[in-house]
């Protein structure tokens, strides 16, 4: 179910409008990247808005601000750290994303929560098969070779 369709194609719209702002020179040498650097030299034929160069970044280029901070799919983008983050959330306008810092044992509990109360998980991260158990097991598995080894 996606939601925010229309906030989603009007956001669409106006992001195809809009020019590709690229960092001044990028084409003309490899050593600079084309991410956006603001032209700052006193006589920049770029930063005083010549015609026939690049667009500088404005205020008026910005999207509708009730559609920033959505993701693709239309929810809110959202991070928890465990599980006990996840009752704020509504299961109709927001996702979750699992933070990077978390491991798997922690990744299983918040996906198991998530799977009851019907959130989408934006980056699941495992495999739905694996259970908690089973990542359990191997844990134990090997823990146990871990010890072998050790002997």
């Amino acid at each position: 179910m996606v939601i925010n369709q229309d906030l989603l194609s009007t956001r669409k719209k106006i992001s195809n409008k809009r020019p590709k702002f690229i960092r001044q020179e990028s084409w003309r040498y490899d050593r600079l990247a084309e991410n956006w650097r603001r032209p700052k030299g006193k006589d920049n034929k770029m930063r005083r808005q010549f015609s026939g160069v690049p667009e500088l970044v404005k205020i008026g280029y910005g999207g509708p601000r009730n559609s920033r901070g959505l993701h693709p799919s239309g929810y809110t983008d959202n991070i928890v750290h465990n599980p006990k983050d996840l009752g704020i959330f509504d299961n109709t306008k927001d996702a979750i994303r699992i933070a990077h810092t978390v491991g798997t044992r922690k990744r299983t509990d918040i996906l198991n929560k998530a799977k009851e109360l019907g959130l989408k998980v934006i980056n699941p991260g495992i495999k739905k098969t694996e259970t908690k158990k089973s990542i359990d097991k191997k844990l134990i598995e090997s823990n146990n070779e871990i010890k072998k080894g050790e002997k």
